[in-house]
């Protein structure tokens, strides 16, 4: 039930935030879709950020005067509340028109982290006045304050984001190490339990007699997991030589090496998708045809990923001894697997 059901004066006084709503919801929609505006003027770095982040201190400002002035009654005048929808709107537009100066060229995968950002303070602006429209007068909401803090944390985020190509690409890479970590000690973890990897999650009553072998690994299951862990641990190690090299070599001051950086970043998240599927291949039932089409799977998506880094400015010389062992255990492990499985074939 909304807040203007009741008296004509009361639904007429919240017109302005249904409108809102509308024009919060079309900024969403172009901002998830729009271009940057190319421009010949050279990007001046330090100013965008400077007036992004006082457009999301403004947002931040505008909601908190919109909460406030919803959270007892009387209800604001039809004229408060449509100032206090402008003020809104004007905010929220102020910083959508700041994130399209930033231009292509300064990387793909920078703009993408900042889109997001401005997306998310969009999106918490668009509940909360879903939560004023919908939520009953008499006080402020627990909905209320938890919209009106979650745009407050979204505004914060500004401060908190890479302000370059190189430093938006080591913090995805960071996000996909992170990953891939947690599935190779979840991997091990489940072979180190007394051959049942799922003695955490069933009980012996449900399992019936623990003699069932879909909850065990065969002896021919166990060769097969020391190559796949190989492969894993390979992805693991790949992340993190390449994010070593990244944050040592990597620069985003030409085009080229902005482009290069953004390739490294679209192909390494290819490798925690790759691993998660292969981990879950690996549990008993094991298929042993479906864990080898996996494991050529995440080996392709590695040799790609060091093929990249070879051919990139983030590896001189100095980082070629890692790229070349990592190449070579890539192939060790894929060979053993596929001797393994070939009686499956």
């Amino acid at each position: 039930m909304e807040r203007e059901l009741g008296a004509a004066g009361p639904a007429r006084a919240l017109e302005p935030l249904r409108h809102l709503r509308e024009a919060l919801r079309t900024a969403l929609s172009r901002i998830r879709e729009g271009e940057s505006r190319e421009s010949s003027e050279t990007f001046a770095q330090q100013r965008f950020w400077d007036t992004l982040g006082q457009t999301f201190k403004a947002t931040s400002q505008e909601a908190t005067k919109l909460s406030l002035a919803f959270s007892r009654p009387p209800l604001p005048s039809a004229e408060d509340c449509q100032k206090l929808s402008e003020g809104v709107q004007n905010a929220v537009l102020a910083a959508a028109t700041v994130y399209y100066w930033l231009p292509k060229g300064q990387g793909t995968t920078l703009r993408k982290m900042v889109r997001d950002a401005t997306a998310e303070v969009v999106e918490g602006m668009i509940q909360l006045t879903d939560v004023i429209l919908r939520t009953p007068l008499q006080s402020l909401s627990q909905e209320q304050l938890i919209s009106t803090g979650s745009i407050w944390e979204a505004c914060e985020q500004i401060s908190h984001l890479p302000q370059d190509n190189q430093a938006a690409v080591l913090s995805a890479m960071a996000g996909y190490l992170g990953v891939v970590r947690d599935a190779v000690e979840e991997m091990e973890q489940a072979q180190g339990e007394d051959q049942d990897p799922y003695s955490d999650i069933m009980e012996d009553e449900e399992l019936g007699s623990r003699g069932n072998r879909d909850t065990y690994w065969s002896e021919a299951d166990r060769k097969l997991l020391g190559p796949c862990m190989g492969l894993m641990k390979a992805s693991k190690a790949c992340l993190k030589k390449l994010l070593g090299a990244v944050k040592v070599h990597g620069k985003a001051d030409t085009p080229e090496q902005v482009a290069q950086l953004d390739d490294l970043a679209d192909i390494t998240n290819e490798i925690s998708p790759s691993v998660d599927e292969l981990a879950l291949s690996m549990y008993p039932p094991m298929n042993q045809l479906a864990v080898r089409l996996n494991a050529a799977k995440l080996a392709s998506v590695l040799k790609k990923v060091l093929e990249i880094t070879k051919a990139s400015h983030v590896c001189p010389p100095s980082e070629e001894g890692w790229v070349q062992f990592l190449t070579g255990a890539v192939d060790h492990n894929m060979d053993k697997i596929k001797d393994f499985t070939q009686s499956e074939l």
